[in-house]
Parts: structure tokens; C-alpha cells; sequence
């Protein structure tokens, strides 16, 4: 299909799905939304991973405050409704899809941008970025999951801070608290997640099972989390990339994944 307001490109097997609105630093619209659903379905069935960016100097700015400014005068306004049909659907698929996503943070990762960044599985930032939950300045509260995931990164104390205060959090201090996984140039920052996520297109099926297993720990009992690993290896042991892996292991030589 054709995209306007998102850029897709499948290579070596891993879609590259970048937020294209330069001007607004890719704050979400009802459009972004929609094409950005449409392509993460697309990627869930024909990449082996997923790069989730933005053009220019913004990872996302947040919701289009102009789409807001029309339900000012609408006393049953309900500006949830742009999560509703859209950017919920993204943040939970990329959760659940098979593929490990990771996110490529430059600028302002604010609001619902925040939390599409920190959907991912992994999260690369160039040092010019940071993380703002903006909802406060605009009376609103946190959303894209951003409740959920900075309690789980960085602890509720942190995260009520980040929320209540609503001041940027820089970088490298988001790199010491736990909520990233690395910091780099900015004018690296396209090659080092891209590294990343061919590198996780060409690893094992195991993958998609070590990507359930996190996510399914951070909500979980032990007893659960060992449950579902003992399921996971099951079902792992059974991939062609098992046979692959061990017999690679045994010739010492590098493995030759296929994903199945």
C-alpha cells in the first residue's frame, strides 16, 4: 500500500518502519496511527525483525495537539479515541508479534511517542534524545502504555517523578536508570539499531519465544515464569534452528539460522 506519513522497507529481513511528519516531529495523528497499524500487521507477517524510527529530528512529539484543538468546543469530547483505534492496537502488537522490535530514539520520544519507544524490545538512543511524559503541561494523563512500561523499567518512585513533574529525561540518565539499552552518536544512531535488528533477524526461531517469556515475566509469578520457559524450550527444541544450533556447535562453526 502507499504510505504517507510512515516509510516502510523490508531488507535482510527486517522492516523498517519509520514515522514520516518531519515538520511536527512526527506527532501522532489519526492518519500516523493507522498507517503505523497497518504496517506493523504487514511486518508481523514478512520481516524477522523490526526497526521502529522517525525521520528527522524527532522520534514522536507526542498526539497532534491540533487534532485536540477541534473537540475543545465538544462538551462529549474524548481524546482517547485516537488510542482506541490506533496507537494501542501498535504498542500491543508490538508486544505480542513474534518479531523483536527495536526502537531507534533521536529527540523527543514525548507522550505517546514515549511509550511507543519504550514498547520495544530493545531501545537504542542517539545522545541528543530524551523521554518527556508531556501529559501534564496539557491536563491530560499518561498514555501509550507509558504507566505500565516506565513502572516496570525504572520503578514506581522514578516513573511518578518522570509523570507528576513531567521533565525530560536525557539519554544517558534514561541509560542509568535501566530504560534503555544504549546510547550512541547521533550521527550513528541509524546504523547501530539497524546492526541490531539484522542481527536479530538472523537468529534463531528461539527468539520469538524469548521475547514471550520477558514480556510474560515482568506480569507474572515464578512458578508462571518457569512454566512458560519449560513450554518455550518444548517448542524451541522442535525448530529446524535447534538441529542447526547444536550441529554448528559440534562442527565449531558459526550457525546458519533460517527462523523455523
Amino acid at each position: 500500500m502507499t504510505y504517507e506519513k510512515i516509510i516502510y522497507s523490508l531488507e535482510d529481513g527486517v522492516a523498517r518502519i519509520s514515522m514520516n511528519d518531519p515538520a511536527t516531529r512526527n506527532a501522532g495523528s489519526a492518519q500516523m496511527g493507522e498507517e503505523l497499524r497497518q504496517a506493523m500487521h504487514r511486518a508481523s507477517i514478512e520481516a524477522r525483525a523490526v526497526l521502529l524510527t522517525g525521520e528527522g529530528k524527532g522520534f514522536c512529539s507526542g498526539a497532534n495537539l491540533g487534532d485536540a484543538l477541534e473537540m475543545i468546543e465538544d462538551p462529549m469530547r474524548d481524546v482517547g479515541t485516537l488510542l482506541d483505534r490506533y496507537f494501542n492496537p501498535v504498542i500491543e502488537l508490538m508486544k505480542s508479534m513474534d518479531q523483536p522490535v527495536v526502537t531507534a530514539v533521536r529527540g523527543a520520544a514525548a507522550g505517546v511517542g514515549a511509550g511507543l519507544a519504550m514498547a520495544g524490545d530493545l531501545i537504542v538512543c542517539s545522545e541528543n534524545a530524551f523521554f518527556l511524559q508531556a501529559f501534564r503541561h496539557v491536563g491530560l494523563v499518561p498514555d501509550g502504555g507509558s504507566s505500565w512500561l516506565l513502572t516496570r523499567a525504572v520503578g514506581r518512585v522514578r516513573a511518578m517523578e518522570m509523570m507528576l513533574l513531567g521533565e525530560r529525561l536525557p539519554a544517558d540518565k534514561a541509560l542509568d536508570w535501566g530504560l534503555v539499552n544504549r546510547v550512541v552518536p547521533d550521527d550513528q544512531l541509524e546504523d547501530a539499531a539497524m546492526a541490531l535488528a539484522r542481527e536479530l533477524a538472523a537468529g534463531p526461531w528461539s527468539l520469538r519465544r524469548i521475547k514471550q517469556v520477558a514480556w510474560a515475566a515482568t506480569d507474572c509469578t515464578l512458578e508462571q515464569a518457569l512454566q512458560h520457559e519449560r513450554a518455550g524450550q518444548r517448542a524451541a527444541s522442535l525448530s529446524s534452528d535447534f538441529v542447526e544450533g547444536v550441529s554448528a556447535f559440534s562442527q565449531k562453526r558459526k550457525p546458519d539460522f533460517t527462523g523455523n
